[in-house]
């Protein structure tokens, strides 16, 4: 008898043991500090710091929650992947926020390429960032990565990975308040979803290519009140190439967008694209010093009821106001604020110098993007725009996320 006990005692022991070795967790009860890889679910402590060992799964079904003030630091050498099947909850406050990073002494490279990203499977059907910062992602897959492993995002080998990457047409996809930074190419590819992306800010992205929100078919998204610096390629990618269900609807207002396609010197490099008969409506927004303005592909052109109006042009070289000038591929809006002299339309920031290069890639914090008086962006957005979420919004996790309604002011910031 005291022999089978014992059996039983050591069978219960490994399986035990087997247990955590699947989740490969060890978490401090009181302080909420972990070292973790594998399996993970449940919640991550207000203020703690997660050390993230390898690739991290979030099983169909189950949730991830991180509180306020969590720093998710990811090992260098393992540079692990992120994959939601289930749900992720980023919850931070503006005291307080979130933050995917690596270890101070490690963040040497400027465009990151240190830890893998969020890569949410077509399983996810919810995944919210607020108050959130991710930077040093875009590792390079191999055939050994989990992503490629599982079919995720492109599936194959070579390829750096997005920062955030979500792919189910039926999920919802929230990201707002956050910061996308020192990231080595895409900050975000979106393949399907209900989507609001506001009042983020993207800079620091992309050596040789990488938008900071790449839209594909299946997306229904609002983009608004963004603030992107230097995106290589261009800010925004807007497409409905994949023929998923529904067709892409974007709405795109109210965003700033700085320096943007100059590091890309192709006919790619820009502000906003479209194609693939994508139907956007874009309206508001401020392009200062960016590579073309509003593009389109002639070959693959937007959804004839596509409307754009109400947009901003400034130019400190007459290149780069060339450059905005309507034509084939470059569209057209009602009401745009547009000249054609160097210059012209200064839209008087509070704190950003006009004569800054503009294949530089450096932010710096300290410049406010807010309007002084008397900016020809004052007074002259359009605020009828219906976004797709302003009435009934996305709930995530119990709370629901509105979209912000449209200014009437020309960019992503008015007056302080």
């Amino acid at each position: 008898m005291k022999a089978t006990q014992l059996f039983i005692c050591l069978a219960l022991t490994a399986a035990l043991f087997a247990g955590c070795k699947k989740a490969n967790s060890d978490v401090d009860p009181d302080t909420g500090n972990g070292t973790i890889s594998g399996e993970a679910s449940g919640v991550w402590k207000k203020g703690s710091t997660q050390l993230i060992k390898g690739d991290i799964i979030i099983p169909e079904g189950q949730s991830l929650t991180i509180e306020e003030g969590v720093t998710v630091l990811m090992d260098t050498l393992a540079k692990p992947e992120i994959i939601v099947k289930g749900n992720l909850y980023a919850q931070g406050t503006s005291e307080f926020p979130i933050r995917f990073t690596v270890a101070e002494g490690a963040r040497t490279k400027e465009f990151g390429r240190l830890w893998g990203g969020i890569l949410a499977a077509p399983s996810c059907q919810e995944l919210l960032l607020d108050h959130t910062i991710i930077e040093y992602a875009g590792a390079t897959t191999s055939d050994a990565s989990t992503s490629v492993k599982q079919n995720l995002y492109k599936g194959k080998a070579g390829e750096n990975l997005p920062a955030l990457w979500f792919a189910n047409v039926n999920g919802k996809l929230v990201v707002t308040n956050s910061i996308f930074r020192n990231l080595q190419e895409d900050c975000t590819y979106i393949d399907g979803g209900k989507i609001i992306f506001s009042n983020n800010k993207f800079y620091t992205t992309g050596v040789s290519g990488g938008e900071a929100i790449n839209l594909k078919s299946g997306c229904v998204a609002d983009v608004a009140y963004n603030l992107i610096y230097s995106a290589n390629t261009n800010a925004l990618k807007l497409s409905n190439s994949g023929d998923r269900t529904p067709q892409a609807y974007v709405m795109v207002y109210n965003n700033t967008m700085v320096n943007t396609g100059w590091r890309r010197p192709t006919a790619k490099g820009g502000s906003i694209w479209v194609e693939a008969t994508v139907r956007v409506e874009v309206f508001n927004n401020l392009f200062a010093n960016t590579r073309f303005g509003i593009k389109r592909d002639t070959k693959k052109a937007e959804d004839k009821r596509s409307l754009f109006g109400n947009n901003l042009y400034y130019g400190n070289s007459q290149v780069t106001v060339d450059q905005f000038q309507p034509s084939a591929d470059i569209i057209a809006g009602t009401n745009d604020i547009i000249g054609k002299t160097a210059g012209l339309n200064d839209p008087k920031f509070v704190n950003y110098p006009l004569t800054t290069l503009v294949n530089n890639a450096t932010f710096t914090p300290a410049w406010d993007f807010h309007l002084q008086a008397g900016s020809p962006a004052l007074g002259k957005g359009k605020t009828d725009i219906k976004p797709h979420y302003a009435v009934n919004g996305l709930v995530m996790n119990g709370i629901s996320y509105t979209s912000p309604a449209a200014a009437s002011y020309i960019g992503a910031f008015g007056t302080n």
